[in-house]
């Protein structure tokens, strides 16, 4: 709105009978006297939103994909063909050797076909665990009932199989219908089912690590600790894997370990260990070790991080209820552990 501009700024209620609000002809006719005359601006017309439309990607033709594929193929074709020429010749030979090259063939077949399902449960299984940790996690920021519930009735059909949890599981069992909070449900199923597979999990850690730095420091050959932790950190990701149901096969293996490297990578998990360890041995422990036993204290210490990872990765719910185990908890026995090897060796 506007005001006349020959008249200078003044204060004015608008309920003041005085003001009065007219067109621009009233305005130029009523012009002069006491009366304050407003004119409305018109309005400026609404213009459409522009909407930039995104920039469709092209779709580029997987070729590695394709050439792997393709390459699958061509090497099962050959395989085939291979097995079925031989298979030719041994008929042609006698019909007793092509009968047991047949039935050698069928026989690796079905075998074959049961490592597949095998792999494929393994994999199953695994994406089971990782998406009930992630429901889990979402049913405790929610406190979503419904959806808690359907956490835990799935958390116990996991860890069916464990023996060690079947009085937590008939406890939890008679609680699903009177705990009202899903968040509580969540937390509570955490204390009852994890709480004893977190306890030997740290066992399992703490005796890799202890393994790891022992033999690290007495081993002669850099190869041989190379092989030995490598050996080492895949046995532990695999028996932290059964130890939390999701028993993964020698594919979901390698996709488990993937996976717990990339979360000591995001969670910056290798540089915390460093700091600690760098604390660990900066405190009067290097002058009561040889660098030999140091660098078994380094390598156990590693191996720990890389075990605490991949508990993360392998727990079927996240650490609500209960504490994070950190490598700080198996520092000090991994130190004591070198003293000792030291003492002995001297």
């Amino acid at each position: 709105m506007s005001v006349k501009d020959h008249r200078r700024p003044a204060a004015f209620r608008l309920d003041d009978p005085q003001v009065v609000v007219t067109s621009p002809e009233d305005a130029e006719a009523r012009a002069g006297g006491t009366t304050v005359l407003f004119t409305p601006e018109p309005e400026p017309p609404e213009l459409p939103a522009v909407v930039a439309r995104p920039k469709q990607r092209r779709r580029r033709l997987p070729w590695a994909s394709l050439f792997w594929s393709a390459l699958g193929g061509l090497a099962t074709l050959a395989l085939g063909i291979a097995v079925t020429k031989l298979i030719e010749d041994l008929f042609a030979r006698s019909e007793t050797l092509g009968l047991l090259g047949l039935a050698l063939a069928v026989l690796a077949a079905i075998a074959l076909a049961a490592v597949v399902l095998r792999e494929v449960t393994g994999l199953l299984r695994l994406h089971t665990v990782e998406r009930l940790r992630e429901r889990a996690q979402a049913a405790v920021a929610s406190d979503d009932r419904d959806e808690a519930r359907a956490v835990v009735r799935d958390l116990l059909a996991v860890e069916r199989q464990e023996p060690r949890l079947a009085r937590a599981r008939t406890e939890l069992t008679a609680h699903l219908s009177e705990i009202i909070d899903g968040a509580d449900l969540v937390r509570l199923a955490e204390r009852e089912l994890m709480a004893p597979l977190d306890q030997e999990a740290r066992r399992l850690v703490g005796a890799a690590a202890k393994r790891v730095s022992v033999v690290t420091a007495v081993s002669p050959r850099a190869a041989v600790d190379v092989a030995f932790v490598l050996i080492t950190v895949v046995g532990l990701v695999r028996r932290l894997a059964d130890l939390y149901g999701a028993r993964p096969g020698a594919l979901g293996l390698v996709r488990l370990l993937r996976v717990t490297i990339t979360h000591l990578a995001v969670t910056g998990g290798m540089a915390a260990s460093d700091s600690l360890i760098q604390q660990v041995l900066g405190h009067g422990v290097a002058a009561k070790l040889s660098a030999r036993l140091g660098e078994g204290v380094l390598n156990g210490l590693l191996t720990a991080r890389v075990g605490l990872a991949a508990i993360e990765v392998s727990r079927p719910l996240p650490f609500a209820a209960l504490p994070k185990p950190t490598v700080s908890d198996l520092a000090g026995d991994l130190v004591r552990r070198a003293e000792q090897a030291g003492d002995s060796r001297n």
